[in-house]
């Protein structure tokens, strides 16, 4: 039995149908690359073509492609990589570092694998922010950079990672510079004190070292332990004689001279009386044990074991 349908229902009918396919289209990302079938050569061709545009986006998406369409191709391993430095250019850095790593997780030993590392490095080294900001991104380009280093120490990537590891060490102990000197403002002097230690222990090679050692002395004498500042202004003569810090600490070294103090006399107190919670005692008296409570009487024990 045939059904007829009018032209006005049927109409109705596929303009209904079509409204999910179309808010599918609308949520599409705009750099979605559609599924269209073609071989290996053509999808890469078009890649690089977009990569040399400046397209990166869609060149990363297009080395996507590469790999989706033809996984055990001898081109897949080498698109993840080129996805990778595509979103690498493009500024998005977090899908670049995804990128890579997903390229060791399958590829670990490839010859191509210092690249990786190399490319996780830059993501995370890009995405550095200045010292008043909170500085976890910069520890993980530390990391990264030191991996890379560790295991691919003779490769042309591991030289440009030494020099940015430099930098890298140089921005964390301005942070911890910008740290200690708030807590100095504030007259927190042991807060800063091990602010600016850990800078002379962990980063002593950086440019922030001679500042670092003015300030504990500043932060020593606050403190009342002169001969520590002493130490410190010493470091920084002997280091960093003709610098403005060095000045500054001699200076401070200068007005505020230790003084010795004054031997306490045969038979005074060492805490004075009426200290709050001072107990007074003799001089050269012993200290009393507190006495044991006493033992109840046993009938059947006698001292002499008789």
């Amino acid at each position: 039995m045939r059904i007829s349908m009018s032209r006005p229902l049927a109409l109705a009918l596929i303009a209904a149908l079509a409204l999910p396919i179309a808010g599918c289209a609308r949520n599409r990302g705009k750099n979605d690359v559609p599924y269209v079938a073609r071989d290996v050569g053509t999808l890469y061709s078009a890649a690089k073509k977009r990569l040399d545009q400046g397209r990166y986006k869609e060149a990363a998406a297009l080395f996507d492609e590469v790999e989706r369409q033809h996984p055990y191709s001898v081109w897949a391993r080498r698109a993840q990589l080129m996805s990778s430095f595509s979103n690498y250019l493009s500024k998005d850095y977090t899908s670049s570092i995804q990128s890579s790593q997903r390229f060791l997780s399958v590829h670990p030993g490839n010859r191509d694998a210092p690249y990786a590392y190399y490319l996780i490095a830059l993501g995370y080294y890009e995405q550095i922010s200045d010292v008043t900001r909170d500085q976890k991104i910069t520890q993980q380009a530390l990391d990264s950079l030191g991996e890379l280093t560790r295991r691919y120490p003779n490769t042309r990537y591991a030289s440009d990672a030494r020099l940015k590891i430099d930098l890298v060490r140089d921005h964390l102990a301005g942070k911890e510079m910008e740290i200690g000197r708030f807590y100095e403002s504030r007259g927190q002097w042991l807060g800063a004190t091990l602010r600016f230690r850990k800078v002379i222990d962990d980063y002593q090679t950086t440019t922030h070292t001679p500042e670092a050692l003015m300030r504990l002395t500043e932060t020593y004498l606050a403190l009342g332990v002169p001969d520590e500042a002493k130490k410190s202004a010493a470091v920084l003569g002997a280091n960093y004689p003709g610098t403005d810090w060095y000045e500054r600490a001699y200076k401070l070294i200068g007005d505020h001279p230790a003084v010795a103090m004054t031997p306490i006399a045969k038979g005074e107190e060492i805490i004075p009386l009426g200290t709050p919670g001072a107990k007074p005692t003799l001089p050269g008296s012993n200290a009393v044990a507190p006495k044991d409570e006493k033992a109840p009487a046993s009938s059947n024990s006698s001292p002499s074991g008789n």
